[in-house]
């Protein structure tokens, strides 16, 4: 299939999808927002990998294998041993193609928020103290800057492999066109006529 963007129509109602990106982009929002609007099941990623004092869990490739078996679930395309078999079951991959200034700008917010309100998010595990960032190789705020352009290589080889006639992929380049996809072909594959999308 083309890559499709936010004003494409989508070739199929989607049943089972993914939502791409480089962290703080917004695949979790994306991602609720979808399963929502589609009337599908969403299945967090991070909730599913961080057990207690970010450690692992051990039932992580289990609990993916048992996801994938649904007839329709919308989840992140994230974590290394995950990727290939969300993918292999996957009919919809949804690209959030933002800049890196964008991107980071989130994360930023969105940590030091999350650090100030002490916010749990999961399996007990809090936001570490914001100096950390200078200390921590694997910092989330570092890791978005490193890891920003391996998404896009990650989608070109999807777009080049063996899911291309399967999987329908949707890059979206800052928030408007999100909205615009969303208020469009998201909109009319769920048919649900002119209502607006939340």
């Amino acid at each position: 299939m083309p890559l499709l963007g936010p004003t494409d129509e989508l070739p199929h109602s989607p049943r089972r999808v993914l939502v791409a990106g480089t962290s703080g982009a917004g695949k979790s929002t994306l991602s609720a927002g979808i399963a929502d609007w589609l009337g599908l099941s969403y299945v967090e990623m991070d909730a599913l990998f961080h057990g207690p004092q970010w450690t692992p869990r051990a039932e992580f490739d289990a609990d993916v294998a048992r996801l994938v078996k649904r007839p329709e679930w919308v989840t992140e395309w994230q974590y290394t041993s995950a990727r290939p078999v969300l993918l292999a079951h996957a009919d919809t991959l949804v690209w959030l193609d933002h800049p890196k200034h964008l991107v980071l700008r989130r994360v930023v917010v969105r940590t030091m928020v999350r650090r100030l309100r002490r916010e749990e998010l999961w399996n007990g595990n809090v936001e570490p103290p914001l100096h950390t960032v200078f200390t921590d190789p694997e910092h989330l705020l570092r890791w978005a800057w490193k890891s920003h352009g391996r998404t896009r290589a990650r989608v070109e080889s999807v777009l080049a492999g063996e899911h291309a006639r399967r999987v329908a992929v949707v890059r979206l380049r800052g928030q408007r066109e999100v909205d615009r996809w969303c208020a469009g072909p998201l909109r009319r594959a769920s048919g649900r006529g002119e209502e607006s999308v939340r």
